[in-house]
């Protein structure tokens, strides 16, 4: 006589199971673009039907939108993380930028870019980036101001200091769709010879300290 056993299935708790839609669609973000976040394609890749993911995103373009949110912020807390327990400034500018290069940053890059084009005419979206533009400012410049006060950074206006370096590191990541070959070694460094000129120190300063 034949039996068979019919698994069973867990319920999540409901803030386990949307962090993990909201983390398989980061992850899909990444990997295939934020045009491939649909709530079919979520579902497949939990192997669940696509209308559990809609219980928790009624609108595809919110899971859009905190699939980036996620993997933006995810981003910025490994390349820049809010709570420093020890370090200098001067050393937390040194490993940032020692962490912007490589194909993880590359990955993420493409995601920006891919999130910019498509906010053009997704609302959603496009407050979404805004915030993450937002947050990416203001961590930047707590440290820029953090180094000011400390004594180690020298600028009449961090906002603007801020600025320059994302722009010129906005500038080298649009690379990371084309099939440019290796930069030339001034070229890789444009945005740690921003920093350092723009805030007073001494050139190389920021380079060779371990992430």
């Amino acid at each position: 006589m034949s039996s068979s056993v019919q698994r069973k299935r867990v319920r999540k708790d409901p803030a386990a199971r949307r962090a993990e839609i909201v983390e398989a669609a980061a992850a899909v973000a990444l990997a295939e673009g934020l045009e491939s976040v649909t709530l079919r394609r979520i579902g497949e890749e939990l192997d669940v039907r696509p209308g559990l993911i809609s219980h928790y995103f009624p609108s595809a373009e919110d899971l859009v939108a905190e699939a980036f949110g996620s993997a933006a912020t995810g981003e910025l807390d490994a390349l820049l993380p809010a709570e420093r327990p020890e370090g200098t400034p001067t050393l937390y500018l040194a490993r940032f930028f020692a962490r912007t290069s490589g194909e993880a940053y590359d990955a993420i890059s493409r995601l920006w870019i891919n999130a910019r084009h498509l906010s053009r005419y997704r609302p959603v979206l496009g407050a979404r980036v805004s915030e993450q533009e937002a947050a990416w400012r203001e961590r930047l410049e707590g440290l820029v101001r953090e180094g000011v006060a400390a004594g180690e950074f020298h600028t009449e206006d961090p906002l603007v200091t801020t600025i320059q370096i994302l722009v010129v590191l906005d500038g080298l990541g649009a690379h990371a769709n084309t099939a440019t070959p290796e930069r030339p070694p001034a070229v890789a460094r444009m945005a740690v010879t921003t920093a350092e000129r723009e805030l007073g120190l001494s050139s190389g300063v920021l380079d060779d300290i371990p992430c």
